[in-house]
């Protein structure tokens, strides 16, 4: 059963120009294994996380580290969930995250489903 559904898109442009104008920034959205990927990734991580929160009702006081979507190496993009995140979503029956993530044209969108019994 589908228990929430989250989308959210980033202009990757000016998503750069957020990270270039505010020193920390980088460091406070990305876990290690998502700091090293190129722009185009990081905007479509940031969608991801901003599309999770959406799909659980809200952040509840989630870290942005909480929500680590890693390099995939080919495999489906999903999310390495822990702290707040983790247990918000097991407290809501979650037993499933569904991720969709691309970029394209200046644009990144994530789509989550979160799924559950």
């Amino acid at each position: 059963m589908i228990l929430g559904i989250g989308v959210d898109v980033v202009d990757v442009a000016r998503f750069e120009a957020s990270l270039a104008r505010t020193p920390g920034l980088h460091t406070r959205l990305f876990a290690d294994a998502e700091r090293e990927l190129p722009l185009e990734s990081l905007a479509a991580r940031f969608a991801a996380k901003e599309a999770f929160i959406k799909a659980m009702g809200g952040s509840q006081n989630f870290g942005w580290h909480d929500m680590v979507v890693p390099a995939s190496n080919g495999a489906a993009p999903h999310f390495e969930l822990s702290g707040a995140a983790a247990t918000h979503a097991e407290g809501r029956g979650v037993t499933d995250v569904h991720l969709s993530i691309s970029h394209d044209g200046g644009q990144a969108v994530a789509f989550v489903i979160a799924e559950g019994a």
